[in-house]
């Protein structure tokens, strides 16, 4: 990844346009900041109660931390040459935010809405106005659990959807993005 600060982002803005593809879609990737230039962005978003991961029934989520599933996107992001944004919220509201930011910052969203892929309509909205490619995950199988979990408002929204293989699905979602980033930047 490479960096450009204050007045030279201009001139580097205007090398990366003439000299690559990175800029097909949007402008540019400004991060807190910092031009980040040849990177796809990936936004991962997760949902309410995933804070409580390795701690609320650790039998159907499992015994990993987000810390952990965090540690283990940012590796393979790292490999696959992707920049990470990687965020949780309890609140709808707040999610709806990110994936509005997203649309303008990111190449792509990963989203584990949690329960809120059963009841948010919002987040749907939201996922389809950000016209990005959109993988969502479960941790757990759901259609192995109570019915209501069996449908998934968001899964209109997402390109792909994983279910059931746990941290390792968020993985996959990245590795999914990375193709179809690679393919849409030529």
């Amino acid at each position: 990844m490479r960096v450009q600060h204050g007045a030279a982002t201009r001139s580097a803005l205007a090398d990366c346009r003439a000299a690559t593809a990175c800029y097909k879609r949007r402008k540019s990737t400004q991060r807190l900041g910092i031009l980040v230039r040849g990177e796809p962005v990936i936004y991962v978003l997760n949902g309410p109660n995933l804070n409580m991961l390795g701690l609320r029934q650790p039998e159907i989520y499992g015994r990993e931390s987000l810390g952990d599933v965090e540690q283990s996107c940012r590796e393979r992001a790292a490999e696959l040459e992707l920049a990470l944004e990687f965020r949780q919220s309890n609140h709808e509201g707040q999610l709806v935010d990110w994936i509005q930011e997203a649309r303008h910052h990111a190449d792509g969203i990963v989203i584990n809405a949690g329960a809120l892929a059963h009841t948010s309509i919002a987040i749907l909205d939201a996922l389809h106005a950000s016209e990005l490619p959109i993988v969502e995950v479960h941790l757990s199988n759901v259609y192995r659990r109570e019915s209501f979990r069996h449908y998934s408002f968001i899964s209109a929204a997402a390109r792909g959807v994983i279910a059931g293989l746990g941290s390792l699905g968020y993985v996959h979602a990245l590795d999914a993005l990375a193709r179809w980033t690679a393919d849409a930047r030529g």
